[in-house]
């Protein structure tokens, strides 16, 4: 009876660490299983190719950016107060020559990542945090987009400091992110988008993302 109650208890306690292992993490995107569920295509100008491709033994988006722009969009809910880190990883083959990515003639960027707070009915209560690699603006800096204002603000993680052809990985609190950048507090975010888009300085640009995911820490 004894021997019965500890195989149970070890059972009870494997099956509760691994509900606790499971809840560490929100899938927004298992491009490395193939999986493309739920992504929809938005144009600005023109198409920028996303496709699943294998690179470096795994499976990744690339996209591929021609004098254009267009988007990948995920409606996903988000608790931040359970999952706040957003993670993800991402590489550029070249580099944007735009002179000043602050102004409509500068914005566009190899690769970015937007969280997105859904203002309903209201839709200059939308807000948004595009992480983005920059070539002109100095990494670590936040700055209102172009054509958006501040209630889309971007944030620069990589610059042209950073190598090409190199994946790096990236974690952002983005909870701590909107109540600094907005200051106020955000206790979800509704959507996830990724762009990799060239229109505005009529460039190109080939990039990759890795799998994207919230997570508790």
């Amino acid at each position: 009876m004894i021997k019965t109650c500890k195989i149970l208890l070890c059972f009870t306690s494997f099956c509760f660490l691994a509900n606790i292992s499971n809840a560490e993490q929100l899938s927004v995107a298992d491009f490395s299983k193939s999986d493309f569920a739920g992504w929809e295509a938005k144009s600005f100008q023109g198409t920028t190719s996303y496709q699943l491709v294998p690179l470096d033994e795994n499976t990744v988006l690339m996209a591929e950016s021609k004098d254009s722009a267009s988007a990948l969009i995920k409606e996903i809910h988000v608790n931040l107060k359970k999952t706040p880190y957003l993670n993800w990883r991402w590489k550029i083959e070249n580099r944007l020559e735009t002179k000043d990515e602050k102004i409509k003639s500068g914005d566009d960027y190899a690769v970015r990542i937007y969280v997105i707070v859904d203002g309903g009915i209201l839709p200059w209560r939308t807000k948004a945090v595009n992480y983005v690699w920059s070539h002109q603006v100095t990494k670590g800096e936040t700055w209102p987009n172009a054509f958006a204002g501040k209630n889309a603000m971007m944030m620069s993680l990589r610059d042209k400091q950073d190598k090409t052809s190199t994946w790096y990985h990236e974690k952002r609190n983005v909870y701590e992110d909107l109540k600094i950048i907005f200051g106020t507090e955000f206790l979800f975010i509704d959507a996830i988008a990724i762009m990799t888009d060239t229109d505005n300085s009529h460039g190109q640009a080939k990039s990759y993302y890795g799998d994207i995911y919230f997570s508790t820490e």
